[in-house]
């Protein structure tokens, strides 16, 4: 972070100004130098310390959305104080903090792959499909001298030879992990096959966080409106002169408390005046406009949605509303299903950017599984790593059909 700092705020500010203007800035200048070195300080922690603790968060794509919000973030602020302020070094140090985190990371990438010590039993086998870590493991209580990040067992299914081998590792300053738990911090997903009534109670979020995210959600409603409201117009227009129908599309989904509402969308199929079955979105279907495609695509057909935001019955982040013959269905085969519903449903979620699109059981127990993480580990936090990712969505088109 010192390094960072010196070569991120320091070094530009002495480029432009001189090593005189360290001890006689004027207010623009000492404005800019606060504001950068806050900022360059924040997006450290952001991209190494924030979102890395969640699955898929070390990742290089999500390194210059965090400089840039953060970056942004600090400037406007800066601009609503009406404070003088060196616009010179806030885009220098921003650049200069985007080249940087980027060298950093992706050496510290090469450099700590973590290097993991397992008991071969019960769940603890199942690291061996995890390739993002470096697995060895145990047929005897012996490490053999070999060091090792942490050692991994399923507390379940070891005797107490094993548990008075892992009691000695702890000892001698070796961290011991839960093979469940740290499963579901690889992978992102609780495994519904192997829950209890216990789980089940571990699985209801916090209110406060629950009132706190209510009033971000309507707050940016209402901020992006203006630009929403734009981009919405276009798209009313575009599907008009592309297609017969109308312009938005309504359906009956299930939401928080297993009880139905309407949701809206922007229609994005061939109009039909027959009421067709429900069924999924197959890949390249035919039933699906040009300009349909374009905004499944790029999720501007969510739009609408903002006014279930409004009415209470939606959130920004949150499991994806199903439809009613769906939930009937797969309530009857999925364990646990409905729970999903003890959180308002959602634009974007944590299954929907890290799984994208359901279209069958299997897919759909997978979709669960996520979704069982999200309610579990539900905070602001989470909900940030999930807008970034919704943005990197939108721009390659995961998960859409």
């Amino acid at each position: 972070m010192v390094i960072g700092w010196i070569l991120c705020v320091a070094l530009p500010y002495v480029l432009m100004w001189g090593p005189l203007a360290v001890w006689s800035p004027n207010n623009g200048q000492q404005t800019a130098l606060v504001v950068t070195t806050v900022a360059s300080l924040l997006a450290n922690i952001a991209v190494f310390r924030l979102l890395t603790r969640y699955p898929g968060g070390r990742n290089a794509a999500l390194v210059a959305p965090q400089i840039l919000a953060i970056y942004l973030i600090l400037s406007l602020f800066v601009l609503i104080l009406r404070q003088e302020v060196s616009r010179y070094l806030l885009l220098a140090s921003g650049v200069a903090s985007f080249i940087w985190l980027h060298v950093e990371f992706m050496t510290l990438q090469r450099l700590k792959r973590i290097k993991l010590a397992a008991v071969n039993l019960g769940r603890a086998k199942d690291l061996a499909n995890i390739s993002s870590i470096t697995v060895r493991f145990l047929q005897e209580p012996d490490l053999h001298g070999l060091r090792y990040d942490g050692v991994v067992a399923d507390f379940n299914a070891i005797d107490a030879t094993w548990e008075r081998f892992l009691t000695k590792c702890v000892l001698n300053g070796i961290a011991v992990y839960n093979a469940r738990n740290l499963l579901e911090s690889l992978t992102g997903r609780v495994s519904i096959k192997k829950m209890s009534e216990n789980d089940i109670g571990s699985l209801l979020p916090s209110k406060n966080y629950e009132r706190l995210k209510y009033l971000f959600d309507v707050g940016f409603v209402i901020v992006s409106l203006p630009i929403v409201l734009i981009i919405c117009l276009i798209t009313a227009i575009c599907i008009r002169i592309d297609s017969k129908g109308p312009i938005l599309f309504a359906q009956t989904r299930i939401g928080r408390g297993n009880r139905p509402f309407t949701l809206y969308k922007f229609r994005s199929m061939v109009y039909s005046k027959c009421d067709d079955p429900e069924r999924f979105a197959d890949e390249n279907d035919d039933r699906v406009t040009r300009v349909g495609r374009f905004i499944r695509c790029t999720r501007i057909d969510e739009l609408p949605q903002f006014l279930n935001i409004l009415k209470g019955e939606m959130s920004l982040i949150g499991p994806r509303p199903e439809q009613p013959s769906f939930v009937r269905q797969f309530d009857e085969v999925i364990p646990f299903y409905s729970y999903r519903h003890v959180l308002k449903p959602g634009i974007t979620g944590w299954a929907q950017v890290r799984s994208g699109y359901a279209a069958d059981i299997d897919e759909t127990q997978l979709k669960i599984e996520h979704d069982f993480y999200y309610i579990k580990n539900a905070s602001i936090a989470l909900d940030i790593y999930i807008v970034f990712l919704t943005v990197k969505t939108v721009f390659t088109g995961f998960g859409s059909r």
